[in-house]
């Protein structure tokens, strides 16, 4: 199954939706019932103003976000040594949980590089996440070992334009990106990285993260390839939050 399919999910789902879509449903059921400490009130205010369970049911979704964000703690925010976009000092952080083998997460590439062009106080703070193949896995690893030589940007890019990750497109990125391969393969030996790419997965897990790309900002959380403008609300909204 290509990736595309592995993530079609993702452009419109939010972490956690299945069940808040329950849970809201079943309060609907029992309030249009007449249950409740409320009773046929509550059942005639709803039909009188059906409005009001989308409303219901957004807030229900942030609490569970903001919750969930709250558990994750400031580690979130704190990159892997130079696995950075941007400004490395921005005012305002956009966490990217990606993988090189996620096509959506190819195509937001030019997004963000958009993006932190227009917002000098902008820092991206990159989270290796592969978990559609193997060679996703090497490819992030490589990526970290860039970012150790101060070449993660270079290596960044180099890699979703060289396409899906194998050795050889791996091998070339990094050469592209003027990586020492001997110091990075090195690096990579001594299972040290593993390290890293645990604890971003330990991370989107606790977020409810399935699928890649993942974004956060401030206290919203969004996952797929939403697009430039929902990226620059996200940014915009973070920024007047804080």
């Amino acid at each position: 199954m290509s990736d595309e399919k592995d993530n079609a999910f993702a452009r419109f789902a939010v972490p956690g939706l299945t069940g808040l879509v329950g849970g809201a449903l079943g309060a609907a059921a029992v309030l249009f019932s007449g249950i409740g400490p409320s009773g046929s009130n509550v059942r005639d205010y709803l039909l009188a103003n059906p409005e009001v369970l989308p409303e219901a049911f957004e807030k229900l979704q942030e609490k569970e976000v903001a919750a969930r964000l709250a558990n994750a703690g400031d580690d979130l925010e704190v990159p892997f040594p130079g696995a950075v976009l941007g400004n490395p000092e921005g005012a305002v952080t956009l966490v990217e949980f990606s993988d090189y083998a996620c096509g959506f997460c190819r195509s937001s590439a030019k997004d963000i590089a958009a993006l932190v062009e227009a917002n000098p106080d902008l820092r991206v703070v990159l989270r290796e996440y592969p978990i559609l193949s193997e060679q996703s896995v090497e490819a992030a690893r490589m990526a970290l070992a860039a970012a150790q030589q101060g070449k993660f940007a270079a290596f960044h890019t180099a890699m979703f334009e060289a396409g899906r990750p194998s050795p050889e497109t791996i091998e070339q990125a990094a050469t592209t990106a003027g990586v020492d391969l001997a110091a990075a393969r090195a690096a990579i030996a001594t299972g040290e990285l593993d390290k890293e790419l645990q604890r971003n997965s330990a991370i989107a897990q606790s977020l409810g993260i399935d699928g890649t790309p993942g974004w956060i900002a401030g206290e919203q959380l969004i996952v797929g390839g939403v697009g430039r403008e929902a990226l620059a609300d996200l940014i915009d909204k973070a920024r007047s939050d804080s």
